[in-house]
């Protein structure tokens, strides 16, 4: 490994101690069992109380439609308190799109998702990976408004953000989706999730292969899982390149 890559590790916080190996055989499939067989999940219908009012119009709107929506969004209790909605930021022709849950205190205050210490560890995450903020790279977050205390958003605060999400997902058409955290996760696969169950699969939105990591700010509070994090990093990308050669 080159020397930037043993700095952006020791950044992570794994150092040059934490290599990736393969686990038993019996623990988990072949690496190319593991890209190849994807994950089906149920996907019920949404809330239709708590979308309609947003889902018909957005499914047709262009980014700048889109952007000014949301800019403007008045639709749950998490506009009283915003500076501003946070629609997401990257390259729009990404073949990557992550997905965290909402902005935090200086996401809000600079219009811009996964700033501050959690965003440095996401860009060091990229960076791991031969990837960088804004070139093939699209973020957004579950809810586009910050909730009160950064407390996680309300399954409500959820369904009436969604449909700005699938808009997104929809007029990005990445080729792969990183859900950072569980209320990402459970946003775009509508159903219960727990990380340490979905990691390492494949699981679908709307035929788009979809991974389940951990969210960088969790990882801040708890330093033993960045090993389990980095297996993800590499998963990621191995399932990127398998896309890549199909």
């Amino acid at each position: 490994m080159s020397r930037e890559g043993e700095r952006l590790l020791h950044e992570m916080g794994l150092g040059p101690v934490w290599k990736l190996r393969a686990k038993p055989a019996a623990a988990m499939p072949p690496e190319d069992a593991a890209v190849a067989t994807p994950v089906a999940v149920a996907v019920p219908a949404p809330e239709l109380a708590a979308v309609t009012a947003t889902a018909a119009p957005v499914a047709t709107m262009s980014w700048d439609e889109l952007a000014a929506t949301v800019a403007a969004c008045r639709l749950c209790p998490l506009c009283a308190a915003r500076k501003q909605a946070v629609l997401g930021v990257g390259d729009r022709n990404a073949d990557w799109l992550f997905v965290g849950e909402g902005p935090g205190a200086e996401e809000d205050q600079r219009g811009e998702p996964f700033v501050g210490q959690a965003g440095k560890l996401l860009d060091n995450m990229l960076a791991a990976i031969g990837l960088k903020r804004g070139q093939d790279v699209y973020i957004a977050n579950a809810v586009k408004c910050r909730p009160p205390e950064n407390r996680t958003p309300t399954t409500e605060e959820t369904a009436t953000c969604r449909p700005y999400l699938a808009r997104q997902i929809e007029l990005l058409q990445p080729r792969l989706i990183v859900a950072l955290g569980r209320p990402a996760a459970q946003t775009l696969l509508q159903s219960d999730v727990k990380i340490a169950a979905a990691r390492g699969k494949i699981h679908d939105y709307r035929g788009i292969p979809l991974i389940v990591s951990y969210h960088p700010a969790y990882l801040l509070r708890t330093l033993l899982d960045k090993a389990k994090a980095w297996e993800d990093l590499c998963f990621m990308r191995r399932t990127m390149q398998t896309r890549k050669d199909t």
